[in-house]
C-alpha cells in the first residue's frame, strides 16, 4: 500500500472501529413535529362595485364594458377565480353595492360605508378591511374614510383600470395584493391605504393621473410608501399627517356636511361662478389656483364678496405638485392654504372642518395637521 492510500485508510478504519465499539440505540426519539401554523387573519372583503366588478365582451373590450343587461361580478366570483386568497386570509364577504340600476354613487354611500367600517373595526375578530371601488372617485373616498374611520386596523381600497374579464386585466392581481396588505401586520396604524399596480399609497396623497393606464395612481409629491412585491409586502416609510385613529373627525357619523364647492382658475376666469356658489348656499369654496395657488383678479373680487358673507376660502394649486404656502399676502386675504391637497380632497377636509368651526385660524391649523 502506498503512503497516500494508507493516509486515507487510517481515518476510515478509526471511524469504523469506533462505530462497532458502541451500541447504536434502536429507539431513536423523533424530532418534535413542527408547530401548527397560526390561524389566518380575517379580512373583510367589501364590494362597492367599480371596474373591478365589471364584465365586458369580447376580452379585448377594456374600455366599453358593463351596462344594462351585462351581469356584474359578484363578490363570490372573486373568491372562485382567486383560490389563492384562502392561503393568506380568512375572507368574509360584505356586499355593499347598490342595485344594478342604482344612480351614480353619492355622499350618502360614503356615509354608509364609513359607518359599516367603524362597526367592523370594533370587531376584535377582524384584522383588516378591503374595499373594492371604482377608480374615478376612489381617491376621494379613501381620504374621507382616512378622516372619519376610527381604527388602527388596515383598511385598503382597491380597484382596476380594466374589467375583471379583460385580456391582461389588472383586477385579479390588484385584489390579491390588496388582501395581502390588509392581512399584513405592518399595515397596521398607517391609515387608509390604496393598493394598485403593486404600489401602496396613503389615502391623503394618492391621485389618479391617467384615464386608462394600469399605472394610473401615484402619490403626489411623495410617491408610494410601500410595495406589494411578489415575495412579501414591504413598507419604506410612515404617513406623518393625522388620520384614522388620531383624527379628531373619526368615529362619528356625518349624515350631512356643509356645502363646499370648487372654483377652477385659468386665464381670465370670471368671478361670477363663485357668486353663484355662494347664492346656492356654499359655506366654503376651494379655489384651485394657477401656479402656487393664485386666483384671477375677477375671482379675487368674488372671494372678497364671499368672505363678507362668512364663506371660508381655501387655496389649492392646479399644478398637482408643491404646497400652497402661508404667505403674508394670503394671510392678509384670510385665505387658508390647502397645502398640497388636490381640490377635491381639500373640499372634504374643509367640509369636516366647517362641521366644527368657522374660524379661519382653526381651519388653517386643521389643514396643517391633516
Amino acid at each position: 500500500m502506498t503512503f497516500e492510500k494508507a493516509l486515507w485508510a487510517w481515518p476510515l478504519a478509526l471511524l469504523l472501529g469506533a462505530a462497532s465499539a458502541q451500541e447504536i440505540p434502536r429507539n431513536i426519539p423523533m424530532p418534535p413535529a413542527p408547530a401548527a401554523p397560526e390561524a389566518l387573519p380575517t379580512v373583510v372583503l367589501m364590494s362597492y362595485g367599480g371596474t373591478i366588478a365589471s364584465r365586458g365582451t369580447p376580452r379585448l373590450n377594456i374600455t366599453n364594458y358593463g351596462g344594462k343587461g351585462v351581469p356584474r361580478v359578484d363578490p363570490q366570483d372573486w373568491l372562485d377565480d382567486l383560490p389563492e386568497l384562502k392561503n393568506i386570509a380568512n375572507i368574509v364577504l360584505d356586499d355593499q353595492r347598490g342595485p344594478p340600476d342604482a344612480p351614480q354613487a353619492v355622499y350618502a354611500d360614503q356615509v354608509r360605508i364609513a359607518a359599516r367600517m367603524n362597526a367592523l373595526a370594533r370587531d376584535p375578530s377582524v384584522h383588516g378591511i378591503v374595499l373594492t371601488h371604482g377608480t374615478n372617485s376612489m381617491a376621494e373616498t379613501a381620504y374621507y374614510l382616512d378622516l372619519v374611520v376610527k381604527t388602527d386596523k388596515p383598511i385598503v381600497l382597491v380597484g382596476s383600470q380594466r374589467p375583471w374579464t379583460g385580456l391582461s386585466g389588472d383586477g385579479p392581481r390588484n385584489l390579491y395584493d390588496a388582501v395581502r396588505v390588509a392581512a399584513s401586520n405592518q399595515a397596521r396604524g398607517k391609515g387608509v391605504l390604496q393598493v394598485m399596480n403593486q404600489l401602496i399609497n396613503p389615502a391623503r396623497d394618492v391621485n389618479k393621473g391617467s384615464a386608462y393606464r394600469v399605472n394610473a395612481f401615484q402619490g403626489i409629491d411623495v410617491g408610494a410608501i410601500g410595495f406589494a412585491d411578489p415575495d412579501k409586502v414591504v413598507f419604506l416609510r410612515e404617513p406623518l399627517r393625522r388620520h384614522t385613529v388620531n383624527s379628531e373627525f373619526a368615529g362619528w357619523d356625518y349624515p350631512k356636511l356643509p356645502v363646499v364647492e370648487i372654483a377652477y382658475a385659468y386665464r381670465d376666469a370670471p368671478g361670477y361662478p363663485i357668486d353663484a356658489m355662494v347664492a346656492h348656499g356654499a359655506k366654503g369654496i376651494v379655489v384651485d389656483g394657477t401656479g402656487a395657488g393664485s386666483p384671477t383678479a375677477s375671482q379675487t373680487e368674488a372671494i372678497k364678496r364671499a368672505q363678507a358673507k362668512g364663506v371660508v376660502v381655501v387655496a389649492t394649486a392646479r399644478t398637482r405638485g408643491g404646497r400652497v404656502q402661508d404667505t403674508p399676502r394670503r394671510r392678509e386675504a384670510d385665505i387658508v392654504p390647502g397645502d398640497n391637497l388636490t381640490p377635491e380632497k381639500a373640499r372634504i377636509l374643509l367640509q369636516l372642518a366647517l362641521s366644527k368651526t368657522r374660524d379661519t385660524a382653526e381651519i388653517k391649523r386643521i389643514f396643517d395637521e391633516y
